[in-house]
């Protein structure tokens, strides 16, 4: 399984709110719902096989990053993300002030 981060631009429409979101190769969640698909085990190795949607459930700051953390609707897995300069900024404010416990 190892191996490095592969870069590969991708373009793809959101299953969730069907907006069509332009990929710069590090792009993995939707800008405007902060959705996406359950599809790496590992960032960029597109090796799972489970597909579900994986849903924001809370922003927090890790350093001088924020992060979105995402919950898997299928499995449960709950990973983090960074967030884009393009998010939705009024999904980010609101996600940040809910305190979920990350688990």
């Amino acid at each position: 399984m190892g191996g490095r981060f592969k870069r590969v631009r991708e373009d793809f429409t959101c299953d969730v709110c069907g907006t069509l979101v332009k990929g710069n190769g590090f792009t993995n969640h939707c800008p405007n719902c902060l959705c996406s698909k359950h599809v790496d085990v590992m960032p960029g190795d597109r090796s799972s096989k489970c597909l579900g949607i994986m849903r924001p459930i809370s922003v927090q700051r890790r350093g001088n990053s924020k992060m979105i953390y995402q919950r898997c609707e299928r499995c449960g897995v709950v990973k983090r993300v960074n967030v884009a300069e393009n998010d939705n900024v009024e999904l980010i404010s609101h996600l940040s002030t809910i305190d979920s416990p990350i688990i």
